[in-house]
């Protein structure tokens, strides 16, 4: 795959000496944390870029930075507004994208929802399925118009997934108890479902896809989190690391976290990294160990879950793609 990155490398290491003068790059979940460095380390190499974010005030306040390095590189970014727990709000910010008409060489399926209390969508799915899968998966299908051939979809996924695989027959926790970070797991794995399938379905044309584990950061993500659980998983971790002979958990820093997203997005080859999992800047391994360090369950990349859960999410959002 050419020069070498890991866990520690930054997004100005991975798009060092890049020109991206001319590429269109869709970015969700510009208001803050990864979605925000994301966009700030593509305009700074000249590409422009659609921020997409719930709260448009927000965002144009958290993306001050963005717009002063698009000024200095001919780089440029610009905002619409997307709910993702919308299916109404999805619909109208993909209708006035495809009228539009312009192609996107990338688009970085980032915005999400972690470990929060029950709840439910605008449209009564589960608030981390119906978020963090259900509307990307609308909102990308939507505009999958405005991919041509070179164009990838990068998701972000997460080490979380190893808390739970999809289950398709209770969705919105009705025959089982509410677990937020179980619902998290779950909303992961189908982020990495998504991209195996939407990465099958395209790739022949050369649209590819993949998904990607930013690592450990504290960002506002992590916003329900009570801090002695937080505490009591890292101590675990660290035990399962010692156990097997690995360094203790570090967090990363946000430049550090969305490496991996532009690395997959703009620096890997497309073929190297289309329909996998990647993390640290590179192709994850399938990986049974307990615990959340390191390597894809292989539920998560199993191509007829992936299927499956397609013809699922087709049947709730009441589309064919």
């Amino acid at each position: 795959m050419g020069q070498s990155f890991g866990a520690h490398s930054t997004t100005d290491d991975v798009l060092a000496g890049l020109d991206l003068t001319g590429k269109r790059v869709l970015v969700t979940g510009v208001s803050a944390g990864l979605g925000t460095e994301t966009a700030r380390a593509l305009v700074a190499h000249g590409a422009h870029v659609v921020g997409a974010a719930r709260d448009l005030e927000k965002a144009e306040y958290a993306t001050e930075a963005v717009r002063a390095a698009a000024a200095r590189s001919g780089g440029s970014l610009s905002l619409i507004a997307l709910d993702l727990a919308s299916f109404k709000n999805i619909h109208a910010a993909a209708d006035a994208l495809v009228a539009d008409g312009r192609p996107f060489d990338l688009i970085i399926a980032n915005a999400g929802v972690m470990a929060c209390p029950e709840g439910r969508t605008a449209n009564g799915y589960e608030t981390q399925f119906g978020t963090n899968h259900l509307g990307h998966f609308l909102f990308v299908n939507r505009i999958v118009p405005l991919m041509g051939p070179g164009a990838r979809l990068v998701v972000l996924a997460s080490s979380g997934h190893r808390f739970a695989n999809v289950n398709l027959d209770d969705i919105n926790f009705e025959t089982s108890q509410y677990e937020p970070f179980i619902a998290y797991g779950r909303s992961k794995t189908a982020n990495i479902l998504f991209a195996v399938e939407f990465d099958r379905r395209h790739r022949d044309r050369g649209v590819r896809a993949v998904a990607v584990h930013p690592g450990g950061i504290q960002t506002e993500l992590g916003r329900h989190l009570d801090r002695t659980f937080l505490e009591q998983m890292v101590n675990q971790m660290n035990a399962a690391n010692a156990a097997a002979g690995r360094p203790p958990f570090s967090w990363k820093t946000i430049p550090q976290g969305a490496a991996t997203t532009v690395w997959a997005g703009v620096r890997a080859h497309a073929d190297d990294v289309g329909g996998t999992y990647c993390e640290d800047c590179h192709v994850a391994e399938l990986a049974d160990d307990a615990g959340l360090m390191g390597g894809v369950r292989a539920y998560a990349t199993d191509p007829a879950r992936a299927r499956a859960l397609w013809a699922k999410s087709e049947e709730i959002v009441g589309l064919s793609f």
